[in-house]
């Protein structure tokens, strides 16, 4: 075994180093290119708004629920008190990977006698589903519901 130089530790270090910041440049480019971005266009208005939107919607009584199996996904939209369907006027719902936006996807929901069901192809993992839903007398109804397909 040969003797250490200054040159090999130098070398050694050096690309010690280079593997370091390379790899945080990487993971700083996939943090920032992921990014969602905002939720709202001002939060101080939105942190207003807040506790009466949220006032109205647990007076609705509405309990969500997501299942997905045989390629069907679907969202049951039920009263709490009665576990029955609640009457739904307008429902849409954004599909998609709970860490980055690049593959959202706002399908087609039916209603059926189980609740919205649209088919589509879920890939085993975390999902995320933005739930918005309005009642008969206006009142919106947003949820995020979370999604884990098993393999």
């Amino acid at each position: 075994m040969g003797e250490i130089t200054g040159r090999q530790v130098f070398i050694f270090t050096a690309g010690a180093f280079a593997v370091i910041i390379g790899v945080n440049l990487v993971m700083a480019y996939k943090a920032v290119s992921t990014f969602p971005g905002l939720e709202v266009k001002n939060s101080y208005i939105a942190s207003q708004e807040f506790n009466e939107r949220k006032a109205e919607q647990v007076a609705l009584g509405w309990v969500a629920e997501p299942r997905y199996e045989n390629g069907v996904l679907t969202v049951a939209v039920t009263e709490a008190e009665t576990g029955k369907l609640a009457k739904v006027e307008e429902f849409t719902a954004m599909v998609g990977r709970t860490t980055e936006r690049q593959h959202d996807r706002e399908p087609e929901f039916a209603l059926g006698a189980e609740g919205f069901s649209s088919p589509m192809e879920l890939g085993p993992g975390r999902w995320e589903i933005r739930v918005q839903a309005k009642a008969a007398d206006g009142t919106d109804f947003i949820q995020r519901l979370i999604l884990t397909v098993r393999g």
